[in-house]
């Protein structure tokens, strides 16, 4: 499985968890090229829920106990996960684009609105993800 199948599969369990636990999708894959040059941001899902704009990035990773050596796949496993790629460029990214959609959408920007982190690991062997929610991770 590629990166960007991975990522799709990922922002998939990431929609279907949100909406068990009662978030309503608003918005996927929110894009916004910005003048002065060709740099593109993304939103993976913005949610909805007790009147809270939820801005969700998406970070997922998959492993194989199979093909790695054990060493190698604990480490992966245990040391840093999917939800520590969100650096300080990303979350400055972020910031961005929740009020650019915020103007898009003609919602106050002194509206509640927040930034989550959902982090997923995916094991391909057994086909379990475990998933991990942080909320307002970014601010």
């Amino acid at each position: 499985m590629d990166l960007k199948k991975i990522g799709n599969f990922g922002e998939k369990i990431a929609c279907y968890y949100l909406e068990k636990k009662g978030y309503k999708i608003l918005d996927r894959n929110y894009s916004r090229k910005w003048s002065g040059g060709p740099q593109k941001g993304e939103i993976d899902i913005i949610t909805e829920k007790d009147k809270v704009i939820s801005f969700v990035e998406v970070k997922t990773s998959a492993f194989s106990g199979g093909f790695m050596p054990a060493r190698l796949n604990f480490a992966r496993q245990n040391f840093g996960g999917p939800e520590d790629r969100v650096d300080f460029r990303k979350q400055k990214q972020l910031i961005k684009l929740a009020q650019d959609w915020l103007v898009e959408k003609k919602i106050p920007l002194d509206s509640k609105w927040q930034i989550d982190v959902i982090s997923i690991k995916i094991d391909l062997n057994t086909k379990k993800a475990k998933i991990r929610h942080f909320k307002n991770a970014v601010f």
